[in-house]
């Protein structure tokens, strides 16, 4: 009974939250450029291609043994019917075949769900794009990877040459699986609890010195932040507050919007490295810039700060396990600052304590519990969820943000180079917008998802993100590189003005009625966005000139 693999507890609260409206699958949007000369049927050769490739990742041939009563996490068995025609599939996209009818395309296949019955992924080739691109959208269900595990997955079917590399074909079977008994599943079950539940003995000590620490830690900032903001109050972390409202926070639909947005990765680090950020805090910037204006532009922004649900991973270097490793924090976004660098600040203080957070726990979490009777148990917490006001009270984030690491060189699958990676993720009740993130090829390719009437006009918000770029760029021009300023050493440098907040994009025939907005006001210029220090100096500097007049 140890070859049977049980899944996790965060693995099974995958399978179990979800329903029709909110299905649990991951995946991508990949844009290819036609191999030169190519006259072939690209679906054909892609097919080929992960025919071969199928032993390379166990999610392509193993599907689910479920449970008598569904007592406890389901199993994973392999399955001796692969029916490829099934899993890999062609559409050809309408005339024109436009972007536009491309991503609604995407919303509508993410949408559905994947039959359990089989093994819990979907290939689709996607030809008839105006631009000459072929496009590739795959959905693998979340219960079998993460987005580090995805990242995996994606090096086994892709490669860096437009030649294939050679693949070692599998070995036979050597024995042929029977049909899984009630009491071989019940005996298997009860097995592996025992198990977890002696793992998750060892482990307690740990991480109960861990989580003591953590609240220590918590309130002493509690503490130190009453005593520094006086009769203005204490600025609580967020561990003690609830989110805004927002139009994002209520009980969503199974319908979805998806958009896809592409910025350079090398200026956006370059910029984040003069401002003292990472490439992750500068990601959250942006996020939070574009749904700024985005709720602004609508009237719809709360007086408090979005806040932001990320993930954190709990994979160790080099484990490259098809299961989810990963836990979560919530990240103060700052939008309630129209000053962009007060807003960073916020940001960065967040992803600080994350980090932190992240150094007292990394080894002592566990991720994976006894699960016995948890597909009850979470299946009834998701439905009750769904279907009472809880989504619209209980507002822990308002959108769910996450950057993952992809290939710096370009990738080919079956001769074709991709040109362009969007990730496609999972929202749910409550938290109706995921913005994730994958770099590549020196690029930064943003996967907007949404319920479709939380964001019906998700194209506005990819254009307030393109725009919070552009605010990024003057805003990295207004802070000098310390390396030029050391070669330079002008004279007396004057501070330079912050860059403003930009208007919003004008509405297009397309985009759905919004809420109607008052008539704009004048808009104050924004603080300066630099060091105190030169403000000071540049002051004291005025004053000696104005003794000296």
């Amino acid at each position: 009974m140890k070859d049977l693999k049980h899944l996790s507890i965060v693995d099974g609260a995958f399978l179990h939250f979800e329903s029709a409206e909110m299905p649990m699958h991951v995946g991508s949007l990949n844009l290819f450029e036609r191999p030169a000369g190519y006259d072939g049927h690209w679906y054909e050769d892609v097919k080929k291609h992960i025919t071969s490739r199928l032993h390379l990742a166990p999610v392509f041939t193993r599907k689910l043994a479920m449970m008598p009563f569904d007592l406890a996490n389901p199993v994973w068995i392999d399955d001796d019917d692969l029916d490829l025609d099934y899993h890999m599939r062609y559409v050809v996209l309408p005339k024109p075949g436009s972007r536009q009818q491309l991503e609604t395309l995407v919303a509508r296949l993410h949408s559905s769900l994947l039959d359990r019955s089989r093994p819990l992924w979907e290939f689709y080739v996607i030809d008839g794009l105006e631009s000459g691109e072929l496009a590739f959208y795959g959905k693998v269900h979340h219960a079998a990877i993460d987005g580090q595990a995805g990242v995996v997955l994606g090096q086994s079917v892709f490669d860096l040459t437009p030649e294939p590399r050679k693949v070692k074909p599998p070995r036979p079977r050597r024995t042929q699986r029977y049909q899984l008994g009630v009491a071989e599943l019940l005996a298997a079950g009860i097995e592996n609890q025992l198990n977890q539940i002696v793992t998750l003995a060892r482990l307690l000590p740990g991480l109960a010195k861990s989580v003591a620490a953590l609240a220590v830690d918590a309130l002493q900032s509690r503490s130190q932040s009453t005593a520094e903001g006086g009769k203005k109050g204490a600025k609580k972390g967020n561990v003690f507050k609830f989110a805004p409202p927002t139009p994002f926070n209520h009980p969503i639909t199974n319908q979805r919007s998806f958009t896809g947005v592409t910025l350079p990765l090398d200026e956006t680090k370059r910029i984040g490295k003069l401002l003292g950020a990472s490439v992750n805090d500068m990601v959250l910037w942006l996020c939070s810039t574009a749904l700024r204006a985005y709720l602004k532009e609508s009237r719809e922004l709360p007086a408090k700060t979005l806040v932001a649900g990320v993930p954190i991973s709990l994979r160790e270097q080099g484990d490259t396990s098809m299961n989810n490793q990963v836990a979560g924090t919530v990240i103060d976004l700052g939008t309630q600052q129209s000053d962009p660098m007060k807003r960073l600040a916020e940001i960065l203080a967040g992803t600080a304590a994350m980090k932190k957070q992240i150094g007292t726990l990394s080894g002592v979490v566990p991720t994976d519990f006894p699960s016995l009777g948890s597909p009850w148990l979470l299946s009834g917490l998701a439905s009750l969820y769904g279907r009472s006001r809880l989504a619209d009270r209980l507002r822990i984030m308002n959108v769910a943000i996450s950057n993952v690491p992809g290939a710096p060189v370009p990738v080919y699958l079956a001769g074709a180079k991709m040109t362009d990676y969007y990730p496609v993720s999972i929202v749910v009740h409550g938290v109706a917008l995921n913005i994730t993130v994958q770099s590549y090829m020196g690029r930064l390719c943003f996967g907007l998802i949404a319920c479709r009437r939380a964001v019906p006009d998700i194209g506005d918000l990819a254009t307030h993100l393109q725009q919070a770029f552009e605010q990024l760029k003057a805003l990295g021009a207004s802070v000098q590189d310390p390396a030029q300023e050391t070669s330079q050493k002008p004279p007396q440098a004057a501070p330079q003005a912050a860059p403003q907040e930009a208007a919003p994009p004008a509405a297009t025939t397309t985009a759905a009625p919004r809420r109607r907005r008052a008539p704009a006001k004048p808009r104050a210029p924004a603080a300066p966005p630099l060091a105190v220090a030169r403000k000071t100096g540049a002051k004291k500097a005025r004053r000696q000139a104005a003794r000296a007049g």
